[in-house]
């Protein structure tokens, strides 16, 4: 089974504002930008900071840091619910230049923040970060946050076509909704097991997205074996353009989205998601776009090994401890 599913992460325009903006020195923006480059550099640019609550502190050298925090609850029946807590409380960091401790700091300072809530059990706390800036990993395993998922990118020409005499691979119609909703069916009571989201009403959550998709003619593969739909891939388009949550996420270009890719259990291991995706990367770099991205769990022991092995690399991970009280 090759299974990833999410949509984009929350931009800083994604959650709401707190009436007071954070003010956050040119200082620490500054270098913030500079440790972005270093530790990876197809990672945007920082914007500036998000609006939200300001938390301060300080190293044992007397650096002083920041972050901006903000809160977003989900009403049921909300898509988001499919990979996300109902109440999220993210912290946007600023450590400075002070590696590993200036980012304890800010973590210390959050956790203590939490005290004043009561986040329930369906609550989490996040951060998304550049997935190769080691120095912040250590800080975030300390206070109980686990990488929850990750951002990952291909920007590698596309494979050579697989040929198989036994799949068919083409895209979805509407006529195709029950075999396309099954499928995705398979990835959420996989993920359940692997990873801290668990959905019982999976189904009822993306059953309208589907089928406006579908409807719409949103590029959705479906590869059939013998007939039968075997594996499906729902994909979509983004733009990375000045001014867009994506730009915040994605260097700049089009994208293609690979949302959910999912294989019958007893179909998997036979490469026929590999099949499926030489179809699908071949069709985005045919349209110009300047690659791929998707999310995946490093947590699943099936798509973090079949992802690496199509070319895709972590550009951001999702940092997450639920509930939000078991923060450290």
């Amino acid at each position: 089974m090759e299974s990833v599913a999410r949509q984009a992460f929350p931009g800083h325009g994604d959650l709401p504002h707190a009436p007071d903006r954070a003010v956050i020195g040119e200082r620490l923006l500054a270098a913030q930008r500079a440790r972005f480059a270093a530790a990876d550099p197809l990672v945007p640019v920082p914007p500036g900071p998000p609006d939200g609550e300001l938390l301060a502190a300080a190293t044992t050298a007397g650096e002083q840091v920041a972050a901006v925090l903000q809160t977003k609850t989900y009403a049921p029946g909300t898509l988001d619910l499919l990979w996300s807590a109902q109440r999220v409380w993210q912290l946007f960091p600023y450590p400075g230049k002070s590696g590993t401790e200036g980012m304890d700091a800010l973590l210390r300072a959050w956790r203590h923040r939490m005290d004043a809530e009561s986040p329930g059990p369906d609550s989490s706390c996040t951060v998304t970060w550049p997935s190769r800036d080691a120095a912040a990993i250590h800080a975030f395993l300390r206070h109980g946050m686990v990488p929850i998922s990750v951002l990952a990118i291909r920007t590698a020409p596309p494979p050579a076509e697989l040929p198989r005499e036994d799949v068919t691979v083409r895209l979805a119609t509407p006529e195709d909704f029950e075999e396309v909703l099954a499928l995705s069916k398979e990835t959420f009571d996989y993920t359940a097991m692997v990873t801290s989201h668990e959905r019982p009403d999976a189904v009822e959550l993306m059953t309208p997205q589907l089928t406006r998709n579908l409807a719409a003619g949103a590029p959705i593969w479906l590869a059939e074996a013998g007939g039968i739909a075997t594996s499906v891939a729902d994909c979509g388009w983004v733009d990375s353009a000045p001014g867009t949550w994506a730009a915040e996420l994605l260097p700049p270009g089009r994208w293609g989205y690979v949302n959910n890719v999912a294989t019958r259990p007893g179909a998997r291991g036979r490469g026929i998601g590999r099949a499926l995706m030489s179809t699908v990367h071949r069709a985005f770099a045919e349209r110009g776009t300047v690659g791929t991205y998707l999310y995946y769990n490093p947590t699943n022991p099936l798509s973090s090994v079949f992802w690496p092995q199509q070319g895709y690399r972590p550009l951001w991970t999702f940092w997450e401890v639920q509930p939000a009280s078991a923060l450290r």
